[in-house]
């Protein structure tokens, strides 16, 4: 008897996106192929829209994405936890019926992945955003392969390996926390897989919508070389980022907010360090990214 791989679907809501909400969970529901479980974490509200068979947690206050994620996650946990969780956002569609059963299918092809992610793909312009490919030669978006960052708002990742690092770092509240998650998965000894011909589509937003954003990407990048990396790699990881940073937003009136979010950063609460191998530095750079850019 073939069995059916299990999976655990994570959306957050903040009852502010109820027509998108229910596209998105009408996708999720009709997936065929998967044992599939779904929660969704009401992040500072008690979810509005909860279809028939849905687990819902409520949360007194907003947690941030990273967190409101390892909470779902853990709502779905314990004896009946599934061998995949499936971190959605809930402005995302899944086109066809077997998608998610087609992701879970990557894992047996390369079998050394701890997360794999699919295209992202704008449905309005049929375009991807290169900050949806997780490469640094992002261009080529239909170009499958090895991959060791992550486009958190649509992602598979085995339970056991996530679990294992201790989920999402919930504190970062938005922004980067894909690159710790995929960091520390490499640090097990695993991979990324990028599955460039399984389209997922989600709308075409600027980042920069966030009032925080330009804080919080300063701040999280301190966190993440501050968790992560080697000491000897911290310096040249931060000026890096400072001479891209400064280049990339000259013109939008928010380098302060960027520097104070920096100094921020700097001034601590970064949370556990567990900086990784020498081995891993060196498995990040064969694989494409040296952990400094």
């Amino acid at each position: 008897m073939i069995t059916k791989p299990t999976v655990d679907a994570v959306l957050l809501t903040m009852n502010d996106r109820s027509a998108e909400l229910e596209i998105a969970m009408s996708s999720l529901l009709a997936q065929h192929g998967v044992d599939l479980r779904v929660v969704i974490v009401g992040n500072g509200c008690e979810p509005d829209y909860v279809p028939a068979g849905v687990k819902a947690v409520s949360l007194p206050e907003n947690l941030g994405i990273p967190g409101g994620r390892n909470v779902g996650a853990e709502a779905l946990g314990g004896i009946h936890a599934g061998e995949f969780i499936l971190f959605f956002d809930n402005d995302a569609v899944l086109p066809d019926h077997d998608t998610v059963a087609r992701l879970a299918a990557e894992f047996d092809r390369h079998p050394d992945a701890a997360y794999v992610q699919p295209r992202i793909v704008d449905p309005a312009s049929n375009t991807t955003l290169g900050r949806w490919v997780p490469r640094l030669r992002s261009k080529d978006a239909a170009r499958p392969g090895a991959v060791t960052v992550m486009a958190e708002g649509i992602v598979l990742v085995r339970r056991s390996d996530f679990e294992a690092v201790g989920g999402w770092p919930g504190h970062f509240f938005l922004f980067h926390e894909g690159i710790d998650l995929s960091w520390h998965l490499w640090d097990l000894g695993r991979t990324g897989w990028y599955a460039a011909d399984l389209q997922v589509h989600h709308p075409a937003t600027n980042p920069a919508r966030h009032k925080p954003y330009y804080r919080m990407v300063a701040r999280n990048r301190v966190w993440v070389a501050y968790r992560l990396l080697p000491i000897p790699l911290i310096p040249v990881y931060l000026t890096t980022w400072v001479l891209l940073s400064t280049w990339r937003f000259r013109s939008s009136g928010n380098l302060g907010v960027w520097f104070r979010g920096l100094a921020e950063g700097l001034r601590g609460g970064h949370g556990d360090r567990r900086p990784m191998s020498w081995r891993t530095v060196w498995r990040l750079t064969r694989a494409g990214r040296p952990p400094i850019v």
